[in-house]
């Protein structure tokens, strides 16, 4: 009995042992179906984060902070410069070693507040003021040739008393405006050589040759490079845009250096191209430019020890003022003042390809040709590559119309810049400076609480 009881109770306890391992291993075995037919779920890897400096090169507002940065340093670097360059002739001439850079603080502290006004006003202001513009400049180009007074064998000044000012840069600005506004207006139409021509071609003649009748050859050439930049934005034909450079270069050729009275400009050009012989003659001042550039090495001789403005170089703090900086910053300071200007290129060419409206763009493109394009014609005299032709370095250079009116121009694109699409949001976003500023200073100011 115990033998079958307890046969009985092995044969359960076996039973449910085996029951037990039928149960597991059918267990193990659905398991198994069940991992093979699941699909494994793929990891997800982490999209790689953009770096934040290039978010922030690429950003609605860089070409805003590129043009007012760019802006900044060049007219610093001019009121420098301008000092530096002119102190030794000043006080060879009686005058106070500061006559020149007051002068240039002075246009500046004009411009600026024409700058900022330019660069708050709405696009559609400059619409509105780009046909009375241009008729007011060229009013002014005339009288020019009646009442004009005339420096350096070029008639494109108008005193008013003590002052005086020259008309053609303020027609630089509103050519500008106006052929941004016809051109971008007949965008449909530009495919015929009838609509192009038709009003744009007339008017940018008409203010090169009244500019031509002042016989300021630099000033219209810087012109033509503006027409050039609104044409070639604009999307008028190559074929007409190189007739037009054809016959322009033939009119200026023979009109205006080939059969000038007494030669000059002729012998300017020879004595870049050609052989110099006249070293106290045409061959003088850009001599002395180069030497200057060479003398002042990588680093330069050190900023005011030049040699070349104790009056051995004509126009030192003016159309010769590269070769200043050169001397006494080296092939540093150069480059540097290259850079800036071609940063200043870099942030209107983005403004060209970012912006929706025609008119902001072929005005743009027109600005952009007129400073950067100036500053390239007058690094290229100075380092030989030009003969001399006698425009400013835009910014830099000492000077009181050109100054203001460059100023002007650049506030007109850095008004652009806060219409292109995203950047009045942005701007707005961040806040003034100003307020800014306050707010870190009163976080600096606000006392510690000690931890208890």
């Amino acid at each position: 009995m115990t033998q079958t009881a307890s046969g009985r109770g092995t044969s359960a306890r076996s039973g449910s042992r085996g029951a037990g391992r039928g149960t597991t291993s059918t267990a193990r075995s659905a398991a198994g179906t069940a991992r093979t037919r699941t699909p494994r779920t793929p990891r997800r890897t982490a999209a790689p984060a953009e770096r934040p400096w290039l978010g922030q090169w690429n950003s609605t507002v860089t070409s805003y902070y590129l043009l007012v940065g760019a802006t900044g340093l060049l007219t610093a670097i001019g009121l420098v410069m301008v000092f530096s360059s002119s102190a030794v002739t000043e006080i060879a001439a009686g005058n106070s070693p500061f006559k020149a850079l007051l002068d240039q603080a002075k246009f500046v502290l004009i411009g600026l507040p024409v700058l900022l006004v330019a660069a708050r006003l709405p696009v559609r202001w400059y619409k509105a003021l780009a046909w009375p513009a241009l008729l007011v400049s060229v009013a002014l180009l005339v009288a020019v040739l009646f009442v004009g007074s005339s420096r350096g064998g070029n008639t494109n000044w108008i005193p008013l008393g003590s002052f005086s000012f020259q008309p053609s840069e303020i027609a630089k600005l509103a050519l500008a405006l106006w052929l941004g506004l016809v051109l971008g207006r007949k965008q449909h139409l530009l495919g015929r050589w009838s609509h192009v021509i038709v009003p744009a071609v007339p008017g940018a003649v008409l203010v090169v040759g009244l500019v031509l009748a002042g016989h300021d050859l630099g000033t219209a050439l810087v012109i033509m490079l503006l027409v050039a930049g609104a044409f070639f934005v604009s999307g008028a034909s190559t074929r007409l845009l190189g007739l037009g450079a054809v016959l322009a270069g033939f009119v200026v050729g023979y009109a205006f250096i080939l059969n000038q009275d007494g030669g000059d400009r002729l012998g300017r050009i020879t004595a870049v191209y050609g052989e110099c012989t006249d070293t106290l003659g045409e061959c003088y001042q850009p001599l002395h430019g180069l030497w200057g550039l060479a003398t002042g090495g990588f680093t330069g001789v050190g900023l005011g020890a030049s040699r070349e403005k104790w009056s051995y170089l004509p126009e030192a703090h003016n159309d010769y003022i590269f070769a200043v900086i050169g001397e006494e910053l080296g092939l540093l300071g150069t480059l540097l003042v290259l850079g800036l200007f071609v940063v200043l290129g870099l942030a209107m060419s983005r403004i060209v390809r970012r912006h929706p409206d025609p008119f902001v763009k072929i005005a743009t493109a027109a600005i952009a040709c007129w400073v950067v394009g100036q500053a390239f014609i007058n690094i290229g005299v100075v380092i030989g590559l030009l003969p001399v032709i006698g425009v400013p370095l835009p910014l830099v250079s000492a000077g009181g119309t050109a100054l203001i009116m460059t100023m002007a121009a650049l506030g007109v694109v850095i008004s652009f810049a806060r219409s292109e699409p995203g950047a009045a949001e942005a701007l707005a976003a961040r806040g003034s400076v100003v307020r800014r500023s306050l707010a870190v200073v009163g976080r600096a100011a606000r006392p510690r609480r000690r931890a208890t």
